[in-house]
């Protein structure tokens, strides 16, 4: 999930599926032998690994059937490169790699990961340069487009569900144990969530201590498009719209969004529907343009409520909106660090 990309779709209140083409940028004469360098993760070198053949059903139901636990994985979405990250596993390729780096800090992504192009257009090629024995993708129906191109290659294919806005958070934790099942780490995986959820009680618990006067929220990135300020205010049926009410928190945006990430679009104007509500936005600069500073030019900016009582705040670089496990405490920790001040 890139931000300009959705960006794109949102405007047609809904999302539409990855055009998946089989050329990319990417040059694919890496070695099928090589292999990323050893997980950095402290807490991965007691990580047990179930053994013998795995079967399971992918969030389409397809069943995907390995001899045994998949080790070298190459993956297209980086919500997925988390997840294999946080499971002890370094995938063998991954769609724009730098484009992780920029946007995810949950987890360290080594050197040594061969970078098989845009996760719109993945060079095909390169991938399967890297000879891996399971490829995970993201997918928005039964008949993606991106299903049907990668099963045309003898390799298995574990499709993901993109989102879902009836419960991000169950869709997110869901995501995961299906890589988790298909990667034989399904002890860590459960480690993982119960530490999650562990993070949210403690910090619905700290936001209930610090009995905050204001607990109405709207989190937004945005961009600018011909010199004009656009607002994606993440709405009901975001994840991370969802990690915020779940700690005593109540998302405010309540306009229109699409059905599958819970997406918004807004001009600065917009914002006034919100209210005195908390406004929270990335601190991730966006390499195409720092909308945010047009944000201090605007009168009626200036004007807001949250604005003007300096409840305006960005949250760390680097977290990403649309992750796995660990990805969701960064954005927990976020809001408790904004609300028990």
């Amino acid at each position: 999930m890139s931000l300009r990309t959705t960006a794109s779709l949102v405007g047609a209140a809904l999302l539409l599926p990855l055009t998946l083409a089989a050329c990319g940028t990417t040059d694919p004469g890496a070695a099928a032998s090589s292999a990323p360098d050893a997980a950095a993760s402290g807490d991965c070198a007691d990580v047990t690994t179930e053994t013998g053949p795995v079967s399971l059903t992918d969030s389409f139901g397809r069943t995907v059937e390995l001899d045994e636990p998949a080790e070298r994985v190459a993956v297209l979405e980086w919500q997925q490169t988390e997840d294999l990250l946080s499971l002890c596993v370094n995938p063998v390729a991954v769609a724009d790699v730098e484009g992780y780096r920029t946007w995810d800090s949950a987890e360290e992504l080594p050197d040594g990961v061969t970078d098989v192009g845009t996760r719109g257009e993945p060079n095909l090629d390169a991938l399967y340069a890297t000879e891996p024995d399971l490829v995970v993708i993201e997918a928005y129906t039964p008949d993606d487009e991106i299903i049907a191109k990668l099963e045309a290659y003898d390799v298995p294919v574990l499709a993901t569900k993109g989102a879902d806005a009836a419960d991000p958070i169950a869709n997110m934790l869901t995501t995961f144990d299906l890589v988790a099942q298909a990667t034989g780490r399904t002890e860590r995986a459960a480690a993982v969530t119960e530490e999650f959820e562990q993070h949210l009680a403690d910090a619905e618990a700290a936001i209930s201590e610090a009995a905050p006067e204001h607990t109405d929220f709207v989190y937004f990135d945005g961009w600018i498009d011909g010199g004009n300020v656009t607002l994606r205010p993440f709405g009901q049926g975001s994840l991370i719209g969802e990690l915020g009410e779940e700690i005593g928190l109540t998302n405010a945006w309540t306009g229109e969004v699409d059905p599958a990430y819970g997406l918004g679009q807004s001009d600065i104007e917009g914002m006034t529907a919100v209210g005195d509500a908390t406004l929270l936005y990335t601190g991730t600069p966006d390499p195409d343009g720092d909308w945010t500073t047009e944000l201090d030019k605007n009168d009626v900016w200036a004007s807001l409520p949250a604005v003007t009582e300096d409840r305006s705040h960005a949250f760390p670089e680097r977290i990403w909106t649309f992750g796995g496990p660990r990805s969701a405490q960064q954005v927990v920790d976020a809001y408790v660090d904004v609300f028990t001040k």
